[in-house]
């Protein structure tokens, strides 16, 4: 490789991905339920947040809706 290059005739490009970039938000889980993902992400060898990500990824594809029933 070379110890120097010149970038100085290099024109700007705009990432043409920017549309598909993640939004960061702020969300509250209860420790349980992080627990239960980071332990998950261990044995899959991959960060929770991304395994959070696609699971919710998941749910929104398929269309999946929570059956909650309130009792009294």
């Amino acid at each position: 490789m070379r110890e120097h290059y010149d970038f100085s005739s290099m024109k700007g490009e705009k990432n043409p991905y920017t549309a598909r970039l993640k939004q960061p938000i702020t969300i509250r889980l209860d420790k349980d339920t992080v627990s239960y993902f980071k332990l998950l992400a261990g044995e899959l060898g991959m960060p929770y947040q991304n395994l959070i990500n696609l699971y919710l990824r998941d749910c929104a594809l398929n269309h999946k809706k929570l059956q909650l029933t309130w009792e009294p």
